[in-house]
This record gives C-alpha cells, sequence and structure tokens, in this order.
C-alpha cells in the first residue's frame, strides 16, 4: 500500500471510480454518478483533461482520462496509450 501523495489536498477532488478497490460499490449516489461525500479521490494533478489521482481508501495511483475540455483530439487519447479507465 502506498502512502498518501504529498500533493493530496482534499480541497482538489474528483468523484471517479477506483479502478483497484471499487470502494463505491452499492452506493447509491455513486452508482447514479452524483457525487458523493465518502467516495471521492485526490486530483493530484492534472494535464488537460488528464487526471492524475488518488484514491483516499487504497491509495491506488492511476492516471484518468476525463474527456472534458477539447485540448487533446480522440486520436491523439487513443493513440496515446493511457487507459481510459
Amino acid at each position: 500500500m502506498l502512502p498518501l501523495d504529498p500533493q493530496a489536498d482534499i480541497g482538489r477532488r474528483a468523484w471517479v471510480a477506483c479502478p483497484s478497490c471499487d470502494d463505491a460499490r452499492g452506493c447509491e449516489p455513486c452508482e447514479q454518478r452524483r457525487t458523493c461525500s465518502e467516495h471521492w479521490r485526490y486530483m493530484l494533478s492534472n494535464t488537460g483533461s488528464l487526471l492524475n489521482l488518488q484514491c483516499p481508501s487504497c491509495t491506488h495511483v492511476w492516471v484518468h482520462e476525463s474527456g472534458f475540455g477539447a485540448t487533446r483530439s480522440l486520436w491523439d487519447r487513443v493513440t496515446s496509450g493511457w487507459s481510459r479507465h
């Protein structure tokens, strides 16, 4: 288990399912894709629509393609090798 990243700040959060622990399973707001007071992720940094996230439950770190904004074309996202999870 990794420690929390020093950049982890509760003021920078994202509501994305953790691909490691799936801690939001069974949570009604999360299943309806609404924000929840328990199942948020630290947003460590971002580059355009790529978010670097850390789960506070299991401390897993991953990159998430949000698809928000127009910083990269769909072709760039597909060919960049980043997972779309």
